[in-house]
């Protein structure tokens, strides 16, 4: 049995307002938009939400420019993620997980009863080459995390192709695309137009990292009509409350926001990333909203920078496992990035 999810920690032993970079959450919250519609479905509580989610599909459909027919919405893209492996992967199956997805497809899988196969990130990056040779006729569904995390690095859309193009076509592969908005390189690709082609693709993304609408937890999936089709009669009729749903709606129609938020992060990812390196400290190139810290063995390590961290008010992220002796850290406003670089600054003279 695999081990549980742990969410970032929240509160520091003494310290009354901490600042949490630990769970990749947008420092800017949600735009006034969504604000304002969450407000005004507050009249609407004593209703049951739409099943259809109406409303919702019809603004991801056309932000996005996706038919709406091919649109699943659930309880965070994790819910989504759920149902997909409940309705296609079952005993005796095989699922294979590119090491850096999100821990929750392992769960689900293993829930089902399926045997999970890990494929090793070299250079902290999906490697094509390691999945592919870790296909069998047992394997049912693949999947990968792009930008990943902990390390924020994205799988170019020529390697995306080529993974799939590897698949048999009874193989689902599944694009977590989660991080997405964060992502600003020319060879992104974050599955929208394999979901669109391929019958065995599914795209999800999320309205809990870009959209600062964690605590209302709204996710999508895109796939062909089969796939949703299926996934449509796992789903609870009123996963998507109500007011979460006018929220999401709301918050994909700001544009406005959600360009800013996203320069926002693209300037201080570089200037962070930059700032760290100036002090020797080994940073993961990141197309996210988070940045890993890589640090060597001895005095100096990552337990030691966390304890120091947690020592100034910041709370950072630990990475069990792989990467080994790094830290994860959420990008902030401005001042919360100087914060991280005057802690940090003072950990590597001191």
């Amino acid at each position: 049995m695999t081990a549980a999810y742990i969410p970032g920690e929240r509160a520091i032993a003494g310290v009354a307002t901490p600042l949490k970079l630990s769970s990749n959450e947008s420092p800017h919250g949600p735009g006034a938009r969504a604000l304002e519609a969450y407000a005004r479905a507050a009249g609407e509580i004593f209703r049951y939400p739409s099943s259809a989610q109406d409303e919702l599909r019809r603004a991801v459909a056309e932000v996005h420019r996706l038919d709406p027919a091919r649109l699943i919405f659930g309880n965070g893209s994790d819910e989504v993620i759920q149902m997909l492996t409940r309705a296609f992967v079952g005993p005796g199956d095989e699922v294979i997980l590119s090491e850096h997805c999100f821990l929750m497809a392992k769960v689900h899988a293993l829930a089902q009863g399926a045997k999970v196969l890990v494929a090793p990130e070299p250079d902290y990056n999906t490697s094509v080459d390691e999945i592919l040779k870790r296909l069998t006729p047992r394997t049912r569904l693949v999947t990968i995390a792009s930008p990943n995390n902990p390390c924020g690095r994205h799988l170019p859309g020529t390697e995306l192709k080529r993974l799939h193009s590897g698949l048999p076509e009874n193989v689902i592969l599944l694009v977590d695309a989660a991080y997405s908005e964060y992502a600003t390189a020319d060879d992104y690709d974050n599955g929208t137009t394999l979901a669109t082609q391929a019958a065995n693709v599914m795209m999800t993304r999320t309205f809990s990292k870009l959209y600062g609408l964690a605590a209302l937890r709204v996710g999508w999936g895109y796939a062909a009509p089969e796939i949703i089709q299926a996934l449509e009669h796992l789903r609870s009729p009123f996963n998507v409350n109500g007011a979460a749903q006018a929220a999401a709606a709301a918050a994909v129609r700001d544009r406005e926001h959600a360009a800013h938020v996203r320069a926002y992060n693209e300037r201080e990812r570089t200037r962070l990333t930059q700032g760290l390196r100036a002090l020797g400290i080994t940073v993961v190139p990141s197309s996210a909203n988070f940045i890993l810290l890589l640090f060597s063995e001895g005095p100096r390590n990552a337990s030691a920078a966390q304890a120091h961290l947690l020592a100034h008010g910041i709370i950072p992220r630990p990475v069990g496992g792989s990467p080994a002796n790094s830290l994860r850290i959420t990008l902030g406003l401005e001042s919360d990035n100087d914060a991280v670089l005057r802690a940090l600054r003072s950990f590597a003279t001191g």
